[in-house]
């Protein structure tokens, strides 16, 4: 069967971004189809420099990062700081689509970018924004990352540590991620607005209005003080108990979902080996259970159960009697993943130095075809094709490359 047109192509974006929230708002789009030109300065995204924190060499060359965040994008390397540098942006914005930023407001102010100003000039331009902290408030200018703005802010860090324990660990790009994706859908809208009237639109979310988003549920839940248990919280203290990680005799974590605990209690008790409380009326339901003041105990009695078998063993009982569960499996397990792999989380991308496994972005078209995985580009790599688009001259775009206006990497080895 042959592939179906990509549903953004024609469509132009400019990406006037570090880092990952926004970034990850261009790679969905370009794997639409869109051309993304991704504007960095001589040195690059800090985001290129990242390796050794995240436990990989720092290479150019293999720069998974890099291209999980970038790829299918081109590059355009200028000095906006100077005249024929933002005489090159602003053309560039003349048939533009979209512009993707996540500089601070006061930034884009000073520089003349901000949406205000631009809609004058580009009226059916989709305008979309990630911030930290928000447009507005006291702490509208503050520098924000996920770990700060979304996990910190957000509540992350403070409710979902175990009560006496230091916070989680955190990673980066989880709570980017998330954002990036949100920008996106706002901005698909926009775009059809856009093309449907001739009028642009500003799309904005942060960092932190998208956490507390995510965290919804129970931030709306913390209005009821008088009910249930104020988080943090020890596992043992837990407002429903089979909402719990269980390790087993091989010192493996096995982690159940079963949000209403009256439908899955007899069953789930059943399934373990706890038959002499499926029928106990201190237990169910889970009114009872509360008034009891048993569910420590219970925690406690799953627990020794699940620490008599291996996890594979579990896996086997859990499976046929269809209990929601999962082993808490590491990152070398998940790129092994059959399912994963059955569902084309994954691409193989050949480096110099070999073959390397990239995950690749979560949705899928089944009209459209497999998405292409092309490498993030180099710094200022296609500068030279994106200006003699725009018009430029090979006697200017020369000028431009000898004044440092214009900059494309080359290795130095």
């Amino acid at each position: 069967m042959t592939a179906r047109k990509k549903p953004l192509e024609g469509v132009k974006v400019v990406e006037l971004a570090t880092f990952i929230a926004a970034a990850t708002t261009g790679r969905f789009l370009a794997d639409l189809g869109a051309d993304v030109i991704k504007i960095e300065g001589a040195k690059g995204d800090p985001l290129r420099y990242t390796a050794p924190t995240e436990g990989r060499p720092l290479d150019m060359h293999e720069n998974t990062t890099w291209e999980l965040e970038n790829a299918n994008k081109r590059c355009l390397s200028i000095n906006m700081k100077t005249e024929k540098g933002k005489e090159a942006f602003f053309k560039l914005l003349e048939d533009a689509d979209v512009l993707i930023t996540n500089w601070r407001v006061g930034a884009l102010e000073r520089a003349g970018l901000d949406y205000e100003t631009l809609k004058e000039k580009y009226p059916s331009l989709v305008y979309g924004i990630i911030t930290g902290y928000g447009e507005y408030g006291p702490d509208k200018d503050l520098p924000g990352f996920d770990f700060t703005a979304y996990f910190a802010r957000g509540t992350y860090l403070e409710t979902l540590r175990q009560k006496g324990e230091v916070p989680m660990n955190v990673v980066p790009g989880v709570g980017d991620h998330s954002v990036g994706m949100n920008l996106a859908a706002g901005i698909l809208a926009a775009l059809y607005h856009a093309k449907m009237t001739g009028e642009g639109e500003k799309v904005e979310t942060s960092l932190f209005e998208s956490a507390i988003f995510t965290m919804g549920m129970m931030v709306q839940a913390a209005q009821y003080p008088d009910y249930g248990s104020q988080y943090p919280i020890s596992a043992r203290e837990a407002n429903n108990p089979l909402l719990n990680c269980w390790l087993t005799k091989d010192e493996r974590f096995i982690q159940t979902c079963m949000p209403d605990y009256n439908t899955y209690f007899k069953k789930f008790a059943a399934t373990i080996g706890l038959e002499e409380i499926v029928e106990d009326e201190k237990y169910f339901p889970v009114q009872n259970l509360q008034k009891n003041e048993l569910g420590p105990k219970l925690y406690d009695d799953i627990m020794a159960t699940f620490g008599t078998k291996t996890a594979k063993e579990w896996e086997e009982i859990l499976v046929a009697d269809d209990i929601p569960f999962a082993l808490a499996q590491n990152w070398e397990e998940l790129l092994e993943d059959e399912q994963a792999w059955a569902n084309d989380c994954f691409y193989k991308m050949d480096y110099p130095k070999g073959e390397r496994i990239l995950v690749k972005q979560p949705v899928k078209y089944q009209e459209m075809g497999p998405t292409e995985y092309n490498r993030g580009p180099y710094i200022g790599e296609h500068g030279v094709e994106v200006l003699k688009e725009l018009g430029y001259s090979d006697e200017e775009i020369n000028g431009m490359l000898e004044d440092k206006t214009l900059f494309v990497w080359e290795d130095e080895k």
